[in-house]
């Protein structure tokens, strides 16, 4: 019996530590600093005893460690919901077309999209459509276009009244008002076919576009 009793208090000393470990980490900040005031002014010297100014103080600590600890957890519950709303509104985009910073265009059965994000409003637009050697084969005067995201469509004909082939072109906006060059960014046309979470948000892979985040997709076609 004695041989059990020593293993049972063997037993006990090495689980007390770890249960004592474990409900100091569970315990609130706000108690561990309640109890570490409450001892500091059980022990402070009779003589030169903690004046109001430096209990206001500590109590004012126990609010700001509180209020922290607080706005951590909203933070928390708040960048949850919006990683989850992301994720949402990311695969809701698998399948559709969007528009994505870039110069390319891929033409497909005499079709192919492009455009431009216009700083402002122009009275001119006109786009250059280049093969793969960089040769200018179709110019289209697209006239007056207002500010913000503008699409267009090319059907695939040359300037020689030739179709082209299918493939891969680049294109080249020029946009003026006034007779002063305005600079606007210039859109590709890509489908989402899929969508993967990624630690700076979510990542969609737009095909021969390759992959872009969430928030360069500049519209939804």
């Amino acid at each position: 019996m004695a041989v059990i009793q020593n293993t049972s208090a063997a037993t006990v000393s090495m689980v007390d530590p770890v249960l004592t470990s474990a409900q100091k980490k569970a315990e609130d900040p706000t108690d561990r600093f309640l109890k570490l005031l409450v001892t500091q002014m059980k022990n402070q010297d009779p003589l030169n005893p903690m004046d109001n100014a430096q209990v206001t103080s500590q109590m004012a600590q126990i609010s700001t460690v509180s209020g922290i600890d607080k706005l951590n957890t909203t933070l928390q519950n708040m960048a949850a919901s919006f990683s989850a709303n992301q994720s949402l509104q990311a695969t809701s985009m698998i399948g559709h077309g969007v528009l994505v910073p870039g110069t390319s265009m891929q033409l497909s059965n005499g079709m192919a999209m492009g455009g431009i994000d216009l700083p402002q409003s122009v009275d001119q637009m006109t786009v250059s459509i280049q093969d793969a050697a960089g040769n200018v084969i179709h110019r289209m005067e697209l006239g007056p276009k207002e500010s913000g995201i503008n699409a267009f469509a090319w059907d695939g004909v040359t300037d020689t009244g030739k179709a082209a082939a299918d493939g891969v072109y680049n294109f080249s906006v020029s946009a003026m008002q006034a007779g002063k060059k305005i600079d606007g960014s210039s859109l590709s046309v890509g489908q989402v076919n899929s969508v993967t979470p990624a630690a700076g948000g979510m990542l969609l892979d737009v095909g021969g576009l390759g992959t872009v985040g969430l928030d360069k997709i500049k519209k939804i076609l």
